[in-house]
Protein backbone atom coordinates (compact mmCIF):
# COMPACT_ATOMS: atom_id res chain seq x y z
CA UNK A 1 0.00 0.00 0.00
CA UNK A 2 1.21 3.46 -1.27
CA UNK A 3 1.73 6.30 1.90
CA UNK A 4 0.60 9.30 0.35
CA UNK A 5 -0.59 12.91 1.79
CA UNK A 6 -3.81 13.07 2.27
CA UNK A 7 -4.35 16.81 4.38
CA UNK A 8 -1.71 19.55 4.38
CA UNK A 9 -2.49 22.37 7.24
CA UNK A 10 -1.37 25.91 7.91
CA UNK A 11 -1.86 27.91 11.41
CA UNK A 12 -0.67 31.39 10.45
CA UNK A 13 -1.58 32.30 13.93
CA UNK A 14 -0.15 30.17 16.55
CA UNK A 15 -3.68 28.57 18.38
CA UNK A 16 -5.95 29.98 16.25
CA UNK A 17 -8.09 28.10 13.23
CA UNK A 18 -6.69 26.39 10.54
CA UNK A 19 -5.98 26.93 6.70
CA UNK A 20 -6.28 23.50 4.84
CA UNK A 21 -3.97 23.73 1.21
CA UNK A 22 -3.89 21.89 -1.91
CA UNK A 23 -0.31 22.87 -1.71
CA UNK A 24 2.59 24.36 0.35
CA UNK A 25 6.47 25.39 0.14
CA UNK A 26 8.67 24.18 2.33
CA UNK A 27 11.09 27.05 4.28
CA UNK A 28 13.67 27.28 6.68
CA UNK A 29 10.48 27.97 9.03
CA UNK A 30 8.80 24.43 8.16
CA UNK A 31 5.62 25.02 5.88
CA UNK A 32 5.29 28.54 4.73
CA UNK A 33 3.36 30.85 7.15
CA UNK A 34 2.74 28.39 9.88
CA UNK A 35 2.84 30.34 12.82
CA UNK A 36 4.89 33.42 11.55
CA UNK A 37 2.23 35.20 14.18
CA UNK A 38 1.33 34.68 17.90
CA UNK A 39 -0.87 36.32 20.61
CA UNK A 40 1.24 38.14 23.39
CA UNK A 41 0.52 39.30 26.63
CA UNK A 42 1.64 42.48 27.64
CA UNK A 43 4.65 41.30 28.58
CA UNK A 44 5.30 39.07 25.64
CA UNK A 45 4.64 35.86 26.55
CA UNK A 46 2.92 33.76 24.28
CA UNK A 47 -1.14 32.87 24.77
CA UNK A 48 -2.89 29.71 23.45
CA UNK A 49 -6.14 27.38 23.30
CA UNK A 50 -4.81 25.93 26.62
CA UNK A 51 -5.34 29.07 28.31
CA UNK A 52 -8.17 30.68 26.09
CA UNK A 53 -9.92 27.87 24.24
CA UNK A 54 -11.65 30.64 22.62
CA UNK A 55 -8.89 31.11 20.23
CA UNK A 56 -10.16 28.46 18.29
CA UNK A 57 -12.90 30.32 17.08
CA UNK A 58 -10.57 33.29 15.93
CA UNK A 59 -10.16 32.12 11.63
CA UNK A 60 -7.63 33.37 9.60
CA UNK A 61 -7.03 33.71 5.74
CA UNK A 62 -4.96 35.00 3.51
CA UNK A 63 -5.59 36.60 0.87
CA UNK A 64 -2.82 37.95 -1.35
CA UNK A 65 -0.76 40.59 0.59
CA UNK A 66 -3.23 40.60 3.52
CA UNK A 67 -4.29 38.60 6.47
CA UNK A 68 -7.86 38.49 7.26
CA UNK A 69 -9.08 37.92 10.49
CA UNK A 70 -12.63 36.83 11.43
CA UNK A 71 -14.85 35.48 14.74
CA UNK A 72 -17.98 35.34 16.43
CA UNK A 73 -19.47 39.01 16.85
CA UNK A 74 -16.54 40.36 16.07
CA UNK A 75 -16.24 42.85 12.52
CA UNK A 76 -13.65 41.38 10.10
CA UNK A 77 -10.17 42.73 10.30
CA UNK A 78 -7.59 43.02 7.10
CA UNK A 79 -3.92 43.77 8.30
CA UNK A 80 -0.48 43.38 5.91
CA UNK A 81 0.46 39.80 6.05
CA UNK A 82 4.13 39.87 5.68
CA UNK A 83 4.85 43.46 7.70
CA UNK A 84 9.28 44.43 7.49
CA UNK A 85 8.56 47.19 9.87
CA UNK A 86 7.35 48.01 13.28
CA UNK A 87 8.03 47.99 16.89
CA UNK A 88 10.27 45.27 17.94
CA UNK A 89 9.29 43.42 20.69
CA UNK A 90 10.95 40.64 22.89
CA UNK A 91 8.55 37.77 22.89
CA UNK A 92 8.31 34.67 25.47
CA UNK A 93 7.39 30.73 23.37
CA UNK A 94 7.75 28.36 26.70
CA UNK A 95 11.44 28.83 27.51
CA UNK A 96 12.50 30.42 24.28
CA UNK A 97 12.93 33.89 23.76
CA UNK A 98 12.70 36.22 20.58
CA UNK A 99 12.60 39.06 18.75
CA UNK A 100 9.24 40.05 16.90
CA UNK A 101 6.97 42.71 15.46
CA UNK A 102 4.50 44.35 17.11
CA UNK A 103 0.97 44.73 14.42
CA UNK A 104 0.19 47.52 16.22
CA UNK A 105 -2.62 48.99 18.88
CA UNK A 106 -5.63 48.79 15.95
CA UNK A 107 -4.96 44.43 15.99
CA UNK A 108 -4.32 44.61 20.07
CA UNK A 109 -7.74 46.18 20.73
CA UNK A 110 -9.45 44.12 17.92
CA UNK A 111 -7.97 41.09 19.57
CA UNK A 112 -8.19 42.08 23.51
CA UNK A 113 -11.74 42.73 22.70
CA UNK A 114 -11.75 39.07 21.21
CA UNK A 115 -10.29 37.11 23.90
CA UNK A 116 -11.55 39.51 26.85
CA UNK A 117 -8.10 39.95 28.35
CA UNK A 118 -5.13 42.33 27.18
CA UNK A 119 -2.86 40.82 24.56
CA UNK A 120 -1.49 41.99 21.33
CA UNK A 121 -0.63 40.61 17.82
CA UNK A 122 2.91 39.82 16.58
CA UNK A 123 5.19 38.43 13.88
CA UNK A 124 8.26 36.79 13.33
CA UNK A 125 10.58 38.10 10.76
CA UNK A 126 12.56 36.15 8.51
CA UNK A 127 15.65 37.70 10.52
CA UNK A 128 14.68 36.07 13.74
CA UNK A 129 16.51 32.70 14.33
CA UNK A 130 14.94 30.74 17.04
CA UNK A 131 16.73 27.16 17.46
CA UNK A 132 14.82 23.88 18.09
CA UNK A 133 15.29 21.80 20.70
CA UNK A 134 19.40 21.11 20.51
CA UNK A 135 18.63 18.16 21.78
CA UNK A 136 16.75 16.50 19.05
CA UNK A 137 18.02 19.50 16.18
CA UNK A 138 21.24 20.73 14.92
CA UNK A 139 22.83 24.10 15.08
CA UNK A 140 20.96 25.11 11.85
CA UNK A 141 17.30 23.90 12.45
CA UNK A 142 15.13 26.54 13.25
CA UNK A 143 11.32 26.51 14.10
CA UNK A 144 8.77 29.89 14.01
CA UNK A 145 6.53 29.81 16.99
CA UNK A 146 5.63 26.34 16.83
CA UNK A 147 5.69 24.81 20.42
CA UNK A 148 8.91 23.09 19.51
CA UNK A 149 9.31 21.95 16.14
CA UNK A 150 8.85 22.69 12.45
CA UNK A 151 6.14 20.11 11.12
CA UNK A 152 3.59 17.99 12.82
CA UNK A 153 2.62 14.59 10.73
CA UNK A 154 -0.55 12.25 12.13
CA UNK A 155 -1.53 9.15 10.01
CA UNK A 156 -5.20 8.65 9.55
CA UNK A 157 -5.05 5.76 10.67
CA UNK A 158 -3.91 6.28 14.30
CA UNK A 159 -6.41 8.71 14.89
CA UNK A 160 -8.83 6.02 13.36
CA UNK A 161 -7.73 4.14 16.56
CA UNK A 162 -8.73 6.83 18.90
CA UNK A 163 -12.05 7.40 17.15
CA UNK A 164 -13.10 3.49 17.57
CA UNK A 165 -12.05 3.41 21.28
CA UNK A 166 -14.41 6.36 21.98
CA UNK A 167 -17.33 4.66 19.40
CA UNK A 168 -17.54 8.23 18.06
CA UNK A 169 -15.26 10.14 15.30
CA UNK A 170 -12.72 12.54 16.54
CA UNK A 171 -11.84 15.53 14.04
CA UNK A 172 -7.85 15.64 13.25
CA UNK A 173 -7.96 19.34 13.72
CA UNK A 174 -8.01 18.61 17.76
CA UNK A 175 -4.58 17.45 17.02
CA UNK A 176 -3.20 20.58 14.61
CA UNK A 177 -1.25 18.51 12.47
CA UNK A 178 0.63 20.35 9.40
CA UNK A 179 1.12 16.92 7.84
CA UNK A 180 -1.48 13.92 7.50
CA UNK A 181 -1.25 10.52 5.69
CA UNK A 182 -2.90 7.94 4.42
CA UNK A 183 -2.31 4.29 3.66
CA UNK A 184 -0.49 2.89 6.48
CA UNK A 185 -1.27 1.77 9.54
CA UNK A 186 -2.13 2.92 13.03
CA UNK A 187 0.93 4.37 14.63
CA UNK A 188 3.41 3.37 11.92
CA UNK A 189 4.92 6.87 12.08
CA UNK A 190 6.31 5.93 14.98
CA UNK A 191 8.65 3.46 13.37
CA UNK A 192 10.15 6.40 11.23
CA UNK A 193 13.42 7.86 11.14
CA UNK A 194 13.62 10.24 7.95
CA UNK A 195 10.84 10.37 4.98
CA UNK A 196 10.81 12.38 1.65
CA UNK A 197 7.66 13.76 0.42
CA UNK A 198 8.49 15.56 -3.47
CA UNK A 199 11.87 15.33 -2.89
CA UNK A 200 11.89 17.07 0.61
CA UNK A 201 13.76 15.30 2.75
CA UNK A 202 12.35 15.11 6.54
CA UNK A 203 13.87 13.85 10.04
CA UNK A 204 12.08 12.56 12.04
CA UNK A 205 12.75 14.23 15.32
CA UNK A 206 10.79 13.60 18.19
CA UNK A 207 7.33 11.88 19.43
CA UNK A 208 4.78 14.59 19.78
CA UNK A 209 4.01 14.83 23.66
CA UNK A 210 0.17 15.81 23.64
CA UNK A 211 -1.10 18.45 25.96
CA UNK A 212 -4.67 19.43 26.64
CA UNK A 213 -5.50 21.62 23.30
CA UNK A 214 -6.77 17.85 21.66
CA UNK A 215 -9.50 18.34 24.23
CA UNK A 216 -10.79 21.61 22.45
CA UNK A 217 -13.68 21.48 19.59
CA UNK A 218 -11.98 23.72 17.50
CA UNK A 219 -15.17 24.09 15.84
CA UNK A 220 -16.75 25.22 18.81
CA UNK A 221 -14.39 25.86 21.56
CA UNK A 222 -16.33 23.47 23.74
CA UNK A 223 -14.06 20.92 25.90
CA UNK A 224 -14.48 17.33 25.88
CA UNK A 225 -11.81 15.69 28.09
CA UNK A 226 -12.79 12.11 27.30
CA UNK A 227 -10.27 12.80 24.08
CA UNK A 228 -7.40 12.76 26.05
CA UNK A 229 -8.88 10.53 29.20
CA UNK A 230 -8.76 7.55 26.28
CA UNK A 231 -5.37 8.51 24.64
CA UNK A 232 -3.87 8.21 27.61
CA UNK A 233 -5.25 4.53 28.29
CA UNK A 234 -3.04 3.11 25.50
CA UNK A 235 -0.67 6.12 24.35
CA UNK A 236 0.69 6.92 28.03
CA UNK A 237 4.73 5.94 27.58
CA UNK A 238 7.09 5.16 30.47
CA UNK A 239 7.85 8.59 31.13
CA UNK A 240 4.04 9.53 31.91
CA UNK A 241 3.51 11.78 28.51
CA UNK A 242 0.72 10.98 26.66
CA UNK A 243 1.96 10.51 22.65
CA UNK A 244 0.43 11.02 18.88
CA UNK A 245 2.00 12.20 16.17
CA UNK A 246 5.65 13.07 15.12
CA UNK A 247 7.70 16.08 15.25
CA UNK A 248 9.41 16.42 11.81
CA UNK A 249 12.52 18.65 10.94
CA UNK A 250 12.71 19.79 6.81
CA UNK A 251 16.17 19.20 5.79
CA UNK A 252 15.86 21.71 2.34
CA UNK A 253 13.05 23.99 0.45
CA UNK A 254 10.72 22.59 -1.77
CA UNK A 255 6.79 22.02 -2.70
CA UNK A 256 4.55 19.55 -1.55
CA UNK A 257 1.40 18.28 -2.41
CA UNK A 258 -1.64 16.69 -1.11
CA UNK A 259 -1.52 13.24 -2.54
CA UNK A 260 2.16 13.56 -2.96
CA UNK A 261 3.57 10.50 -2.13
CA UNK A 262 5.41 9.51 1.04
CA UNK A 263 8.49 7.33 0.63
CA UNK A 264 10.09 5.73 3.91
CA UNK A 265 13.73 6.43 3.72
CA UNK A 266 14.78 5.73 7.14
Amino acid sequence: MTVQVSELNIYPIKSAGQISVASTQLDRFGLSNDRRWMVVDPEGKFITQRQTPRMSLLRVTLSGENLELSAPWMLPLSIPAFPTRGLIKRVTVWKDQCNAIDIGNRVAQWMSRFLSRPCRLVYMPETTNRPVDPDFGDVKDIVSFADGFPVLLISEASLAQLSARLNRPVAMSRFRPNIVVSGCEAFAEDSWNSIQINGVDFRVAKPCARCSMPTIDQDSGQVDREVMTQLAEFRRAADGKIYLGQNLINQGDGLVHVADEVLITG
